[in-house]
């Protein structure tokens, strides 16, 4: 199933992820100049984290800013990649200096980038407002929770405090609040869930599934959803929430679900992106 996922996702420039990227990354290059060296990187595809390190060296850098583009933080994603650089320079005689952006769940440009993209739509036709996030395992949750706080009580999630600084889903909350605001969406309007879960295990809740589900049968007929998480569409946005769940909606009695598109290769994003790495 995920590989015939993969094989509709994929287009003439190969996968939108990579092609996103890569545009990102061309455009974000020609704002900052020759003073810096970008580089495209991938967790676990090519070009790996490694062979970026080995051209940004032989570029001779003093300094290596490692910008995730993963807004929330999590240990899986963000957490990894950081931990990623600093195995590769573990074992090597030069080191330069590494900064490490790790999130950004309500950087300012980021949010009115998301919102401007909602505001090609007539927000007010739509029953329900989604934004769905992908989830995590509760036990990754716990393990980030330094003051035990962590699924303590139902809205425990729901203020980013210094407390919870680090929990992946407080930090959700806080980029939906932050759109919502932008939007002047009131909180009856919209909702936060979860996707894209493996296993039996407890994940971070709501599912979106299930939200979907109840909003359908519970009358809802028109459906906008957010994946602020993502900050390029993938297999996640276009397939699973664009396609699967929307065939769900339909399923389950709604009329139309609408996906918010995400920040892709928009010049506006790369001009972000190239300021906050000056």
């Amino acid at each position: 199933k995920s590989a015939e996922a993969y094989r509709q996702l994929w287009t003439e420039n190969g996968s939108p992820l990579k092609y996103y990227g890569e545009r990102l990354v061309e455009q974000v290059q020609q704002l900052l100049g020759n003073r810096y060296a970008v580089q495209l990187a991938m967790r676990y595809q090519n070009p790996s984290i490694g062979s970026a390190i080995d051209k940004l060296m032989q570029a001779k850098v003093k300094k290596i800013r490692v910008f995730t583009l993963f807004p929330q933080y999590a240990s899986a994603t963000t957490g990894s990649v950081h931990e990623e650089v600093m195995r590769i320079f573990s074992d090597r005689q030069i080191v330069p200096d590494l900064e490490f952006i790790s999130a950004y769940p309500t950087w300012a440009p980021m949010i009115e980038l998301f919102a401007g993209n909602a505001r090609k739509f007539n927000l007010p036709e739509y029953d329900h407002i989604l934004f769905s996030y992908h989830g995590l395992p509760q036990r990754q949750l716990r393990k980030a929770d330094a003051f035990h706080h962590c699924l303590q009580s139902e809205d425990c999630c729901r203020t980013l405090t210094p407390t919870n600084q680090f929990c992946y889903s407080a930090q959700c909350y806080a980029t939906t609040g932050a759109i919502a605001e932008r939007l002047s969406l009131a909180p009856e309007r919209y909702t936060v869930s979860f996707q894209s879960r493996l296993g039996r295990d407890p994940w971070t809740q709501p599912y979106t599934v299930r939200v979907i589900e109840n909003l359908a049968r519970g009358g809802a007929k028109k459906l906008l959803v957010f994946c602020p998480a993502f900050t390029a569409d993938c297999l996640e946005t276009t397939i699973e929430i664009g396609e699967e769940y929307r065939e769900d909606f339909l399923k389950w009695g709604g009329e139309r679900l609408d996906l918010v598109e995400s920040l892709n290769d928009r010049p506006e994003w790369a001009a972000a992106v190239a300021e906050r790495l000056r």
